[in-house]
């Protein structure tokens, strides 16, 4: 019978744990990605979405978003009021009718990478 080596355990063995950084959300960084994940969830709706593509290349009313997207007006308000709130758009008042337009310039960037995705020309 051939005799099994011993297998030493050096103390210049590496333990792969320790090779990797540790990493653990911070609480911050917890209430970060939560504050991002609310406002991903957000825009996460096709009407939305066509709402930030038109916002984009200027401002508009809610009755021409409405018109575009073709939902009553009332309902175009209630998806600008939700994304107003996570500080998307801003609105203007200009007589009678309120403008809206674009006060997150990330929004570009974000918009580029879905139209690319799913909608490839």
């Amino acid at each position: 019978m051939a005799k099994k080596k011993a297998v030493s355990t050096s103390a210049k063995s590496v333990d792969r744990a320790s090779l990797k950084p540790e990493v653990r959300p911070t609480v911050s960084g917890s209430t970060a990605f939560a504050e991002a994940a609310e406002c991903l969830k957000t825009i996460a709706h096709p009407v939305r979405l066509r709402m930030i593509q038109l916002l984009l290349t200027g401002r508009y009313t809610v009755g021409e978003l409405a018109a575009d997207c073709q939902i009553p007006d009332n309902v175009a308000s209630e998806h600008l009021r939700l994304m107003q709130r996570c500080g998307f758009f801003t609105s203007e008042r200009a007589g009678r009718r309120v403008y809206y337009q674009v006060a997150e310039p990330h929004l570009k960037q974000l918009m580029a990478c879905i139209e690319s995705r799913f909608l490839p020309q």
